[in-house]
């Protein structure tokens, strides 16, 4: 084989329709258009014009908000710290963050926080870091001998 042998495939490259080339090429006068109307202009691009029928984007409801500043905290319970704290994942007496929180299996991915939820009993006293906690987690981990120190940046950002 030579270079000057080299050529593509039978078939692979196909030819390109010259349009408005004649009656008798079968794409000539209105080339392939169909006949008048703003669609048969040239550089005209119709996104969602249902030909004057109420467009499908304009009959459905629109319903709804979603806020792009909002955070998405990770919420745990009381009764998951202390399922961790039992299988040695945390131990007690330890300060609890969301690095600690993930280091243990116990929220898979650290999000924008972490916020503490009452549901479960906890026996063990920890400290806590976190974003945010609930009225009853906060008396039940007082209970426990442990405290709660919200972490102002998460709480600033979520109230701005």
């Amino acid at each position: 084989m030579k270079l000057n042998d080299i050529k593509d495939n039978e078939g692979s490259k196909k030819a390109r329709i010259r349009v408005g080339r004649g009656i008798g090429s079968g794409k000539g006068k209105t080339g392939g258009r169909g006949v008048k109307g703003q669609k048969a202009r040239t550089g005209v691009a119709v996104k969602g014009f249902e030909g004057g029928q109420m467009p499908l984007y304009r009959r459905l409801p629109k319903r709804g908000f979603w806020n792009p500043f909002s955070k998405d905290f990770n919420e745990v319970n009381l009764g998951r710290i202390q399922e961790a704290i039992d299988a040695n994942k945390i131990a007690p007496g330890d300060t609890v963050t969301i690095e600690t929180l993930v280091a243990a299996g116990v929220v898979s991915k650290p999000r924008d926080g972490v916020k503490i939820l009452g549901s479960g009993e906890l026996k063990a006293g920890l400290v806590f870091q976190v974003a945010g906690a609930s009225k009853s987690a906060l008396a039940a981990i007082e209970a426990a001998g442990g405290r709660v120190e919200i972490l102002t940046a998460a709480v600033a950002e979520a109230s701005a």
